[in-house]
């Protein structure tokens, strides 16, 4: 899970122009919407591999990873 979560981070730290950890939404795309904490962002990834793990064993498969989200 943490691995997934630091790989699908990469979008939220080129946006957090400011690196406080928070995206504001200025820095969203669109600039607008409401701020999206680290901890927000890292819950909703946790939420989506959660998803994706069909087998519940905590590892994404390749098979897991190429399905579409649920």
């Amino acid at each position: 899970l943490v691995e997934y979560q630091d790989w699908l981070s990469y979008a939220f730290d080129a946006m957090d122009a400011d690196h406080d950890g928070v995206l504001a939404p200025a820095e969203q795309p669109g600039g607008r919407g409401k701020p999206i904490t680290r901890e927000a962002h890292r819950a909703r990834l946790a939420a989506a591999f959660a998803r994706q793990d069909a087998n519940r064993d905590g590892a994404l498969s390749a098979k897991e990873l190429a399905a579409p989200p649920r």
